[in-house]
């Protein structure tokens, strides 16, 4: 085991048997952490998550439900340790805050899954908006995204328990990358690493190390990026999501292979075809 510290990470001592031999050794695990939201001094919901990269979590995480219009209604983050984990404090616009209690009234609670604690089918699954720009790449440059993905990933190399997001540009390189225990966290806190710097969202893509779920192509059209690459399977509901938004939407991503679910004639057109 590598003996320097590695950010969001726990050394432990642990029994390892390799080749039938049995030995104390230590290692690195992924941390896992209870982190609060406050806004305004309300308490709004409990995300386990890395211990990294928090403020821009705090972005991501309220853009993308909608809790904030832009990263101009949240005046100031503050994280806070709390004996049971961290409180992220943060300041927003008040009519943010408003719309906020509004929906808290309505509105027992979320999850990771993001739909637990909605009264209605509207609430558990909103409007995506107007449609995404058309995005278009080359097959190359998403084989290179999904290798880059791959090598940027410092808290998967040494505990082998987090994923990934990473937002690229049209030839392939990665920009930004975001790493946590949860899918939905590594993907918010890239959508907040992009509006904390005021990144042009829409000349990207994003790719990422899990399934394509609802909530995953909900967040991506949500922060206006039109291509959304996974290494794993995307669902029903989010091929569905993806065509009304515009989404090209892509499963099974490895190597140079890879399936478009929705809008694939972004890709296919600079691909050869077969029957």
């Amino acid at each position: 085991m590598k003996s320097d510290p590695v950010p969001g990470a726990c050394a432990v001592q642990a029994l390892a048997c390799h080749d039938g031999r049995v030995a104390t050794v230590q290692d690195w695990v992924a941390d896992e952490v209870p982190v609060a939201l406050q806004y305004n001094g309300i308490s709004h919901a409990v995300m386990l998550a890395s211990p990294l990269d928090l403020e821009d979590f705090a972005f991501g995480f309220s853009l993308s439900e909608g809790l904030v219009d832009g990263p101009a209604d949240i005046h100031d983050v503050a994280l806070e340790p709390a004996p049971e984990g961290l409180v992220l404090q943060l300041e927003i616009a008040s009519r943010c805050l408003a719309r906020l209690k509004e929906r808290r009234r309505t509105l027992a609670g979320r999850t990771g899954c993001g739909l637990c604690g909605s009264e209605s089918l509207q609430q558990a699954l909103p409007a995506l908006g107007a449609p995404v720009r058309p995005f278009r790449t080359s097959p190359e440059a998403l084989s290179r995204a999904m290798s880059g993905l791959r090598r940027g990933q410092a808290l998967q190399a040494a505990t082998g328990a987090t994923h990934a997001a990473a937002w690229c540009t049209a030839e392939g390189e990665v920009a930004l990358l975001r790493e946590d225990v949860g899918r939905h966290n590594a993907l918010d806190k890239l959508i907040g690493a992009l509006a904390r710097g005021r990144l042009p969202a829409a000349d990207g893509f994003f790719v990422v190390t899990s399934r394509a779920s609802f909530e995953m192509v909900q967040k991506t059209a949500h922060a206006g990026v039109g291509l959304l690459a996974a290494i794993s399977a995307p669902t029903a509901l989010a091929v569905r999501s993806a065509e009304a938004a515009g989404l090209c939407l892509v499963g099974f991503a490895r190597g140079d292979d890879w399936v478009a679910y929705a809008h694939g004639e972004r890709l296919a057109a600079q691909a050869g075809s077969a029957a």
